[in-house]
C-alpha cells in the first residue's frame, strides 16, 4: 500500500476559496455570487480583490441562479455559492429551465454537503444532491478530496465551457493531495494500485478508503483504490480496467446509497462487465445533528465500513 502523509488539516471550502481567487487573477471575466454565505463559502478573498465583480443577491437562491444565467450571456463565467442543500433542491428548477436547459456556463458552486455538515442537522445536509444533479444533460459533476484538489478543480472549472456542479465541505481534513496538481475533469486518480479488490471513492471517503487500504494491507488484502473526483462524466475506461483485474468492487461516498457514485459504478457494470460491487453510502435516510466524526460514524461511512464491504464483496467473488 503507498504510503500517504499530510501535515496540515483544512476544510475544501477553503480550497474553493483559494480556488475562486486564482481563477479570477487569471480571467477577468470570472465573476462570483453568493446568497448571504460569504463567510461559509470563504469567499472574502475575491471580494477584496474584486469588489466589482461580486454580487450579494442574499436569502434568494432561485434569482442568484436566474442572475447567474444572465451574466453568461454576455461573456461572464459566473460561480454561485451557498450551501449544497440551498444550491440545489432548494434551486432545482431553475438550474434545470435556466441552466442546464440552455447549457449555460454557470459554476454551481456548494459547499456543506453531506454528513459531515454537521450539527446544523438533516435540514441542512443534503444527501441526494448528486443524484439530483448528476441527472441533467450536459451538468458536469465533480465531487472534491481535499483542499489542493478543491482548489485545483476550482480553477480548472472556470477553463471548462458548460455548466458545472462543483462539491465540497466544511470539516477539516487531511491535505494529502499534490499543491501543484493538474485537475483534468473527467479523468480517475489512481490512488494505489492493487490486485485483490477495488475501492472506488469520492469526496471526504477517499481518505477513509486510504485508511482502510492501510489495514487491509496489514491483513494481507492488496486494495486498488481509484479517486473518482469526476462523477460525471464518469471514466469508464479507469473502472473497468481496474475491475477486470480485481474482479470486485466497493464504492464509498457521502451520500444516499441511491442516485450517488456507486449507482454510477453499477450501471456501468450492469452492461459492461457484471462483476460483485458493494456500496458505502448512507442507506436511504435523512441525516441528524451531530459533530461530522459522530455521523459518519452512525451512519456506516468510517473506515471500518469500508473493510468489512471489501470482506463482504470479495467472499462473494469467491476470493
Amino acid at each position: 500500500m503507498k504510503k500517504y502523509t499530510y501535515t496540515e488539516k483544512k476544510d475544501t471550502r477553503s480550497g474553493f476559496g483559494a480556488g475562486l481567487l486564482e481563477a479570477g487573477q487569471k480571467n477577468p471575466e470570472v465573476v462570483a455570487l453568493c446568497a448571504d454565505l460569504v463567510g461559509s463559502l470563504k469567499m472574502d478573498a475575491f471580494i477584496k480583490e474584486f469588489p466589482e465583480r461580486f454580487f450579494q443577491i442574499g436569502i434568494a437562491e432561485a434569482n442568484m441562479i436566474g442572475i447567474a444565467a444572465g451574466l453568461t450571456i454576455g461573456g461572464k463565467i459566473p460561480f454561485t455559492g451557498t450551501f449544497a442543500n440551498f444550491s440545489t433542491g432548494r434551486v432545482y428548477d431553475q438550474i434545470r429551465q435556466s441552466v442546464a436547459y440552455s447549457n449555460k456556463n454557470v459554476k454551481i458552486c456548494a459547499s456543506h454537503a453531506g454528513l459531515t455538515l454537521g450539527e446544523d442537522g438533516a435540514t441542512h445536509q443534503i444527501l441526494e444532491d448528486i443524484g439530483l444533479m448528476k441527472m441533467l444533460p450536459g451538468m458536469t459533476v465533480i465531487n472534491t478530496c481535499d483542499y489542493n484538489q478543491t482548489k485545483a478543480a476550482t480553477i480548472a472549472i472556470a477553463e471548462f465551457e458548460g455548466p458545472v456542479y462543483l462539491r465540497f465541505g466544511r470539516p477539516v481534513i487531511p491535505v494529502f493531495t499534490d499543491p501543484d496538481q493538474k485537475f483534468e475533469i473527467g479523468k480517475a486518480w489512481m490512488v494505489n494500485e492493487g490486485t485483490d479488490v477495488t475501492i472506488v471513492a469520492t469526496g471526504h471517503m477517499v481518505w477513509k478508503a486510504i485508511e482502510a487500504g492501510e489495514k487491509l494491507a496489514e491483513m494481507g488484502i492488496d486494495a486498488e483504490i481509484i479517486n473518482i473526483h469526476t462523477i460525471k462524466p464518469l471514466d469508464e475506461e479507469a473502472i473497468l480496467k481496474s475491475i477486470k483485474k480485481t474482479g470486485c468492487v466497493v464504492t464509498a461516498e457521502e451520500h444516499n446509497k441511491f442516485g450517488g457514485l456507486g449507482e454510477s459504478v453499477a450501471r456501468l457494470l450492469s452492461t459492461e462487465l457484471p462483476s460483485p460491487q458493494e456500496f458505502v453510502a448512507v442507506n436511504d435516510s435523512f441525516g441528524e445533528s451531530g459533530t461530522p466524526d459522530q455521523l459518519m460514524t452512525k451512519y456506516g461511512l468510517d473506515t471500518i465500513n469500508i473493510i468489512e464491504a471489501v470482506q463482504k464483496v470479495m467472499k462473494r467473488a469467491n476470493k
